[in-house]
C-alpha cells in the first residue's frame, strides 16, 4: 500500500504510566504527534519486549494491553488504547525479515506493552492508526542495527517505525521529584548522546558501552538503548541520519531526550 508521504523514523523515551500526569511531557508528545505526517500504520519496537526470534504481537484481532508494571495506583491499569491491528503490516514485516534468512514468530495473544501504548496515547490519542509491536530479538548492537535496515522499506508504504526506550535508564538514579535534578552520570550520558546523534556517529552509538561516559551507570542493562539502534538502522538504510532532538530534559532524573530522523 504505497503512501504519498514517507514518514520519518522516531526514537522516543517512553517514561512510565505516570507520564500521563506530566503536563509538559504530554504536551510535547501531543505536539510531536500532530506535526508528524499521518502514517499508514505504526511499527513499535519497545524496550519491554525481548524475544528471540523476532516476534510479532497481535495482528489479527484486538487483545488487551500488557500492564507490565507493578505497584502503581489502580487507575493506571484502567487505561485503554484500542488501536486497530495491522495484519498487512505483519505480513510485510515477516516477508522482509524472512527474506534476510531470519526466522520470525508470531504471538497473537500479546497486546501492546507500556513502552508502546503510554506514548501512543499522547501522540495518536484517537487510537485510529493501526499499531503492530515487534520484539527485540537481541541486545547485540550490530544485530539491532541490521534489523532496522531490514525494516526500512516499510517507510515507503507509510509505516512509522518507532523505537521506544529511554535515553538514560537506571532506576537507582531516579529522583523522587519529577522535576528534581538529575545525577551526573545521567547528564553526562545525555550530553554525549545528543552530540553523537547530531554528528551521525553510528560507530560510537553502536559501541556506546565503551564510547560514552558513565555508560554502565546510565544503562546498567541496555534494553532501553536498544530501540535507538533499530531506529538508526532504519534511518541509515533510508538514506539520512539527519535528526532533530524533539524532546529533551529530564524526568525523575532520567533523560527523556527523543529524536526524529528525517523523512
Amino acid at each position: 500500500m504505497p503512501s504519498a508521504v514517507r514518514p520519518p523514523v522516531v526514537f522516543l523515551s517512553h517514561g512510565a504510566p505516570p507520564l500521563a500526569d506530566d503536563p509538559t511531557w504530554t504536551r510535547e508528545l501531543r505536539a510531536w504527534g500532530a506535526a508528524l505526517p499521518r502514517p499508514t500504520d505504526v511499527l513499535v519496537v519497545s524496550a519491554h519486549w525481548e524475544s528471540d526470534p523476532a516476534t510479532l504481537g497481535a495482528s489479527r484481532r484486538p487483545v488487551p494491553l500488557v500492564h507490565d508494571f507493578w505497584g502503581f495506583p489502580s487507575h493506571y491499569y484502567d487505561v485503554r488504547y484500542d488501536a486497530p491491528t495491522a495484519p498487512q503490516l505483519a505480513d510485510e514485516v515477516e516477508a522482509l525479515l524472512g527474506a534476510a534468512g531470519g526466522p520470525v514468530a508470531r504471538d497473537e495473544e500479546r497486546g501492546l506493552d507500556h513502552g508502546a501504548y503510554v506514548p501512543l496515547v499522547e501522540m495518536f490519542s484517537e487510537a485510529d492508526v493501526p499499531v503492530l509491536q515487534l520484539s527485540l530479538p537481541s541486545l547485540d548492537p550490530s544485530r539491532l542495527f541490521e534489523l532496522g535496515r531490514r525494516l526500512a522499506p516499510l517507510r515507503e508504504r507509510g509505516t512509522l517505525i518507532l523505537g521506544s526506550g529511554f535515553t538514560t535508564h537506571n532506576l537507582r538514579m531516579m529522583n523522587p521529584d519529577p522535576a528534581g535534578a538529575p545525577s551526573s552520570p545521567s547528564t553526562e550520558f545525555d550530553h554525549w548522546a545528543a552530540e553523537a546523534v547530531a554528528a551521525q556517529d553510528v560507530d560510537a552509538l553502536l559501541g556506546f558501552e565503551h564510547a560514552a561516559p558513565a555508560a554502565s551507570l546510565a544503562h546498567p542493562r541496555t534494553e532501553h538503548w536498544a530501540p535507538l539502534l533499530v531506529v538508526l538502522g532504519a534511518a541509515d538504510a533510508g538514506g539520512s541520519l539527519e535528526s532533530t532532538s524533539v524532546v529533551d530534559g529530564f524526568w525523575h532524573g532520567l533523560s527523556k531526550r527523543s529524536w526524529e530522523f528525517a523523512a
